[in-house]
């Protein structure tokens, strides 16, 4: 699969210019999406990594956890921590945990599989 198209609508690819400036620990607050403003995540997610859940749902029910820490599965195998600043119908816009520290990142809606929200 392309990388671009699991992570990225075509649209935002502007955005990838953060992951460019950021040092490990250092936080840069990306621009608002489209004018939303909200909390950025403080701390680090919970220290667990939850079971798929037996349903899949698509990104569509994203919108419910806007500011939360909320466990992604995506097509491609890949699963992490994430926390939703802006659902979109093509685009999901916030931070991504990378171990070391939150990360601006867009996600393409359609390479959900499914999530849990805390």
């Amino acid at each position: 699969m392309n990388y671009y198209n699991d992570y990225f609508n075509y649209d935002t690819v502007e955005y990838l210019d953060y992951f460019n400036r950021q040092q490990p620990g250092e936080f840069i607050a990306p621009p608002s999406a489209g004018g939303q403003s909200g909390p950025t995540p403080m701390g680090p997610p919970p220290g667990f990594s939850p079971p798929i859940p037996a349903w899949q749902q698509g990104p569509g029910g994203l919108n419910g956890c806007l500011f939360r820490n909320t466990y992604i599965w995506l097509r491609n195998g890949n699963s992490f921590w994430f926390f939703p600043t802006f659902v979109g119908r093509n685009t999901i816009i916030g931070f991504q945990w990378r171990g070391i520290g939150w990360i601006y990142n867009v996600i393409n809606p359609n390479s959900v599989v499914s999530f849990q929200c805390f």
